[in-house]
């Protein structure tokens, strides 16, 4: 039991530190402008892939069906991501 919630502590740890980057680069620079909303977006898609990954890793027992899900996951991440970020696939989302 100790060991699952060690893994959450470590997702709501690593979502903390993810979002400091830029939010201790805005500081620095101009370059990185991040409003209210933009920190609230990155720390649902975070919080819910962490979430999300610790699910699967706890109720999929076999261990190919584990490592398919989490890359699943983690593609779907990067691709909502690059969407947010610069529009690739040109949708509403991303302004475009």
């Amino acid at each position: 039991m100790i060991m699952k919630n060690e893994r959450l502590i470590g997702i709501l740890i690593t979502v903390a530190v993810l979002l400091l980057i830029p939010f201790i680069a805005m500081r620095f620079t101009d370059e990185v402008d991040w409003s209210a909303i933009d920190f609230i977006v990155a720390g649902v898609l975070l919080l819910g892939t962490g979430l999300l990954l610790e699910f699967v890793l706890r109720t999929v027992k076999s261990k190919q069906s584990r490592i398919l899900l989490c890359i699943a996951i983690l593609a779907a991440l990067l691709l909502i991501w690059a969407e947010l970020a610069v529009g690739i696939f040109g949708s509403p989302l991303a302004g475009s």
